[in-house]
């Protein structure tokens, strides 16, 4: 490649790597409250753990449309940010709260709706009743969640990503300690097992929510954008046309995101039918997999950002492909990392989680698996963080759905728990063998698709109406 050429890319590396930095270790310390759960169900016991990945299933399964609309927010920040628009940014995040405070309380009502739905799903019953208090305990600070995640794609969207690292790993430091007291119990405190890890699960979410909106207010970078001024006036109540204009944007992210993760969802609950050794086995590979998927899903969204921005100053196709490539090429290297680290530590890591026998050796082979969607996993993240920095959100929710339910779930299923009179089922392996194929499928799709839409001829204008309903 000639000098010329490879000196925007190089600039475009540093840019993104340094955006996503503070993102993926943000993400990272996420995944490290599933695992600090994991470890803490452990160690409390074998059902404990059943019953949290259970309960977590449940909670991740309703909180991903919630999740997936706010992330209209990033690429709507960074257009305006990049065409000089920032007196934009306070109106629409104002309208953003509003929205994110809605999702919040229609997401708790559901998830006191779910626990009533264990039993006809066929979870095992053994599981039902921790995972139920799992949820009743989690539940209360979901509201906090979708306020958090407001604030945080605001942040992240104008290319300042620290308040999520920092705040990330702040929710950790008080969740060990917290998760232990209230699982086993100590002076004064009684012993709740899973009920007292989703207890300590909404105490730090609530806590994050709250720090994040005293630094919002009092940082002194955001001071020009006004965010909360007159929140709770007339003037700001909330608006249905930017409210709907988020929603056309969002929603089509909300369910792209929900067909992904619902097909590991889904996958745990049909494995929950089979006891607790293999949720347990499961839950241990799944969480391990999540903690690996954290560091290309941040380098997806510092992707979406900065493309968004790139679109947003005007560069072209030229502009936006080199951000999408340099994306691609941090990811291709975190996954080599991590494929690696599966493949040479599968043992050692599942050891770390439990000290049952049968479920350290079954989730020491699901990790084998992990490893070999590492690649696809990577490829489909990052493309759909690049077609979100385009506001393509549509088509790439109906290709989402043909690879993850066209193709992942149905093989999954029928080599997991069989099909009478053609295929013996495999148990969990055979589950697994369905997500490495729904996630090959969805990277082959949206890599594609992103190749189309950035094209010269189809790119959107430089800077949309994001904040209205047009």
């Amino acid at each position: 490649m000639p000098v010329a050429r490879a000196r925007p890319l190089l600039a475009e590396l540093r840019s993104t790597a340094m955006l996503s930095g503070p993102l993926v270790a943000g993400h990272l310390s996420t995944g490290l409250i599933g695992f600090v759960d994991s470890v803490i169900a452990g160690h409390h016991g074998t059902t404990t753990l059943a019953a949290v990945a259970v309960g977590t299933a449940l909670f991740w399964l309703a909180m991903m449309v919630p999740m997936g609309t706010l992330m209209a927010l990033p690429p709507s920040v960074s257009q305006l940010d990049g065409a000089g628009r920032r007196g934009e940014i306070g109106p629409l995040f104002r309208q953003a709260l509003w929205l994110a405070a809605a999702l919040g309380v229609a997401l708790f009502a559901l998830l006191s709706l779910l626990v009533h739905a264990m039993e006809p799903m066929g979870i095992a019953a053994e599981i039902r009743p921790g995972a139920a208090a799992f949820l009743h305990g989690i539940r209360w600070g979901v509201p906090a969640l979708t306020l958090y995640y407001c604030m945080r794609y605001l942040s992240d969207g104008l290319h300042w990503t620290l308040p999520t690292m920092v705040l990330g790993f702040g929710g950790l430091l008080l969740l060990v300690p917290l998760g232990v007291l209230l699982a086993f119990g100590g002076p004064g405190v009684p012993g709740m097992g899973a009920g007292g890890l989703g207890l300590a699960s909404a105490i730090m979410l609530w806590t994050q929510a709250i720090v994040f909106a005293w630094y919002l207010r009092r940082s002194r970078r955001f001071a020009d954008l006004r965010l909360f001024d007159g929140f709770l006036t007339r003037r700001n109540r909330p608006d249905g046309a930017r409210i709907v204009g988020l929603l056309r944007t969002g929603l089509p992210i909300g369910v792209t995101v929900t067909m992904e993760g619902s097909l590991f969802i889904v996958t745990a609950l049909l494995i929950g039918r089979l006891g607790e050794v293999p949720v347990a086995a499961h839950q241990i590979a799944i969480n391990v997999a999540a903690l690996c998927f954290m560091v290309p899903f941040g380098v997806a969204e510092a992707t979406t950002v900065r493309v968004g921005h790139a679109l947003g100053r005007g560069t072209g196709s030229t502009g936006v492909r080199r951000a999408a490539l340099a994306g691609l090429l941090l990811t291709l290297g975190t996954q080599t990392l991590s494929g690696l680290a599966l493949l040479l530590g599968h043992d050692h890591v599942a050891a770390l989680y439990t000290r049952d026998a049968a479920v350290a050796t079954l989730s020491a082979t699901l990790l084998l698996y992990a490893m070999a969607f590492q690649f696809p996993d990577g490829v489909q993240v990052l493309s759909a963080g690049a077609l979100r920095g385009l506001r393509d959100t549509r088509v790439p929710m109906v290709l989402a759905a043909l690879a993850y339910w066209g193709v992942g779930m149905p093989l999954g299923a029928g080599l997991g728990l069989g099909v009478p009179g053609l295929v013996e089922p495999m148990g969990p392996p055979g589950m697994w063998i369905g997500l490495i194929a729904g996630l090959t499928v969805a990277a082959l799709l949206l890599g594609l698709r992103f190749v189309r839409a950035s094209a010269p001829d189809r790119l959107p204008a430089p800077v949309a109406q994001v904040t209205s309903g047009a």
